[in-house]
């Protein structure tokens, strides 16, 4: 039931953020937390789902474009609510306090936590390829990654986003040296010709679009910088309509790239394609250069991550006095310093289980997808919800062709909350049903909320 007016959220003038993100420090992040390793595997599965060339990039240049009406609805929300804590701002007003409460659990134990850790793995299988630390090699490698990002967050602001525009520009020439060797490829000869194989797969345009989406997924993190962007009015939705264009021209060459060198028969036969494909261009040392490339985008979405994953776990704390230490900000460095020293120990707590577990903790890390596609929608709703309630707050920006876009965007998500509960539904983990992994982390979010209600709002 929704509420007749919002809680106010608690502000403390003495220690609270302010805006020292510049533009390019913006898009930088962004960026990096899109641009992860999914982009070397994705293609594969959608050039065997979509099963033509045309089709193929007809999904990638889709999901650009649904990525960018989604971040439309989202800069309206951003600059008409600032807040370090994004999301867990704009249900808290729309909604109240105990599904903005149940979001920033969800985020804290598995959307956001758990990504870092299991970001760390996928940097620490292939640091090891590199440089060999035995069998236990990508669990060192991912903790390792994780405390000297979380430190160097801590440290301050500027040293957090300094490591991520760097980091990016790397990636991206990482990213860039794909298409190059498809280029090299196409001078020499050598490139396979684009042609579908004899018996391809029928085409499932519509389950190609849920692999796309997650590629793309995570740009919804700029909302948790509008608080500390410098003239985040303008500057939220530059920030998140050039990352985008920017994101989307990234992976159609990238796409392209794999197509020329490879074929689409090949890439919908490949396991690792990047790998591939750089094999095809460079012999034997295409494999450690993939490796290096990987790692690369793998320790970039970690920043990345670390960097707005404290600060809904900040919002929490200003909420609710149980969380009191999450919500210190620390002035001088312009962090949320213990919300950042608590995300650290709680990643490597996961990453010690996930070590333990092997591929089962990845496992239960993705098949809670319903329970982020379920507060993605949500968020696009609390733009009808926020307009309908607060006709006199300011709106920077609104959403062009209001309400066909942001119901465009609910479509969106609704359609993906569906495809990943059909999903998971058709999983197990341990004898269980995977359905019921989101479900527990909402119980247990419910049982946490009992407790915390005892307490008056801060």
């Amino acid at each position: 039931m929704l509420r007749t007016k919002p809680v106010p959220i608690a502000e403390d003038p003495q220690a609270s953020p302010r805006a020292v993100i510049g533009l390019g420090a913006a898009i930088a992040l962004i960026i990096g937390v899109v641009v992860g390793a999914g982009i070397f595997k994705a293609p594969a599965m959608v050039a065997g789902m979509t099963g033509s060339a045309p089709l193929m990039f007809a999904a990638w240049a889709l999901g650009g474009l649904m990525s960018l009406v989604g971040a439309l609805c989202y800069a309206e929300l951003g600059t008409a609510y600032a807040s370090a804590g994004g999301d867990y701002h704009f249900l808290h007003r729309a909604y109240g306090r105990s599904v903005s409460f149940l979001f920033a659990w969800a985020r804290f134990s598995v959307i956001a936590t758990g990504s870092i850790a299991l970001l760390g793995f996928v940097f620490g299988d292939y640091a090891n390829q590199l440089l060999p630390l035995g069998a236990s090699g990508p669990a060192y490698y991912a903790a390792a990654a994780i405390v000297v990002l979380s430190w160097l967050n801590i440290r301050s602001v500027r040293a957090g986003t300094t490591a991520q525009a760097w980091l990016t520009g790397i990636e991206v020439g990482g990213l860039l040296l794909i298409v190059f060797a498809a280029l090299a490829l196409v001078g020499d000869g050598a490139a396979a010709p684009p042609a579908v194989a004899a018996g391809a797969p029928p085409a499932s345009f519509g389950l190609a679009m849920v692999f796309v989406l997650l590629t793309y997924g995570g740009w919804n993190e700029a909302a948790y910088l509008g608080a500390e962007l410098k003239d985040a009015r303008r500057n939220m939705v530059r920030a998140l309509v050039v990352s985008l264009l920017a994101i989307t021209a990234l992976y159609l060459l990238v796409t392209w790239a794999y197509w020329k060198g490879l074929g689409l028969a090949g890439m919908r036969r490949s396991d690792a394609i990047a790998a591939d494909l750089l094999r095809v261009a460079f012999g034997p040392a295409g494999a450690a250069i993939i490796s290096a490339i990987v790692a690369t985008a793998s320790v970039t979405s970690i920043n990345a991550t670390i960097i707005v994953g404290a600060r809904s776990s900040y919002a929490a704390g200003r909420d609710w006095p149980a969380l009191s230490l999450l919500g210190k900000w620390d002035e001088r460095r312009g962090t949320p310093v213990n919300a950042l020293r608590i995300q650290c120990a709680a990643a490597l707590v996961l990453v010690l289980a996930g070590a333990w577990t092997g591929s089962g903790f990845k496992s239960m890390v993705e098949f809670t997808a319903p329970v982020f596609w379920l507060f993605f929608l949500l968020s696009g709703v609390s733009l009808f919800v926020l307009r309908a309630r607060e006709p006199d707050t300011p709106r920077p920006f609104k959403v062009p062709l209001f309400p066909l876009l942001p119901l465009l965007f609910c479509a969106m998500c609704a359609y993906m909350l569906w495809a990943s509960l059909s999903y998971v539904h058709n999983q197990s983990l341990g004898g269980w049903n995977a359905a019921w992994i989101g479900v527990a982390v909402l119980l247990v979010g419910c049982v946490l909320l009992l407790f915390m209600r005892r307490g008056r709002p801060a």
